[in-house]
């Protein structure tokens, strides 16, 4: 059986855990945010470049739209494995509390907190693959600006 003083040294661990947990959900919807900000100025853009007559304005758009929605998506699976992740360690403090009057209670906390540490690593690889791809997605917008550019001059040179 574990004392009290073994019970709080062992809280230590997933009340830090869940510390860092929060500080990346911050971090995570900040940037889902961002994302869905841009999303929408992009939709009304494709919108009002349709509704001008400017397909290739519009294809280009749509090319931006793809990729942002891409970038949400893995932001969004980081999202919920971290939150997961967080459920989990909130879990293990509750199981290493009852551990005090059950024993085998213990194992089960172990276990749940290795998982909940996979999960929280899960999150980390979806948000560093969309961290790898937003730069990408930079120099894409540029080239769609270098473009509706070109192609606002083709237009207003008939």
């Amino acid at each position: 059986m574990l004392t009290k003083l073994e019970l709080f040294q062992a809280f230590v661990a997933p009340a830090i855990f869940i510390s860092a947990a929060g500080l990346f959900v911050l971090s995570i919807n900040t940037r889902l945010m961002g994302m869905v900000s841009r999303l929408r100025v992009f939709r009304r853009e494709k919108h009002l470049a349709a509704k001008a007559g400017k397909k290739q304005e519009a294809v280009a758009l749509q090319s931006q739209i793809d990729s942002i929605e891409l970038r949400a998506g893995k932001i969004k699976c980081a999202f919920f494995y971290m939150l997961l992740g967080t459920i989990g360690v909130m879990m293990t403090c509750l199981l290493l509390g009852l551990s005090l009057y059950e024993q085998e209670v213990l194992i089960i906390a172990v276990i749940l907190f290795v998982l909940s540490v996979l999960s929280m690593l899960v999150a980390m690889v979806f948000y560093i693959s969309e961290v790898a791809i937003a730069l990408t997605s930079v120099k894409e917008e540029e080239k769609l600006y270098d473009l509706i550019d070109s192609l606002d001059l083709v237009d207003d040179n008939p």
